[in-house]
C-alpha cells in the first residue's frame, strides 16, 4: 500500500493498493488506472508513483 494525494482542492490522502494498479498514466496529470475501471487522479509524479511502488515491493521483500 502506498499513500498518495487525491489531486483537487483538499488534496485528500488516499491510501492506494499497488496490487490494484493497471497502469499509470502521466501526460498533465497522473492517473491511476485500477483494474476495477476506476481512475484516480493524483499529486504525484508518474515518476514519484513508481518509486513508491518499487519501495513498497522492496520492503515486503525484507519483511518490513
Amino acid at each position: 500500500m502506498i499513500l498518495v494525494h487525491r489531486l483537487g482542492k483538499d488534496s485528500e490522502e488516499l491510501v492506494v493498493n499497488v496490487d490494484q494498479i493497471e497502469f499509470i498514466e502521466g501526460h498533465l496529470d497522473t492517473v491511476l488506472s485500477m483494474v476495477s475501471g476506476k481512475k484516480i487522479m493524483v499529486k504525484e509524479s508518474k515518476n514519484d508513483i513508481i518509486k513508491k511502488v518499487v519501495e513498497y515491493r522492496k520492503s515486503i521483500m525484507i519483511g518490513g
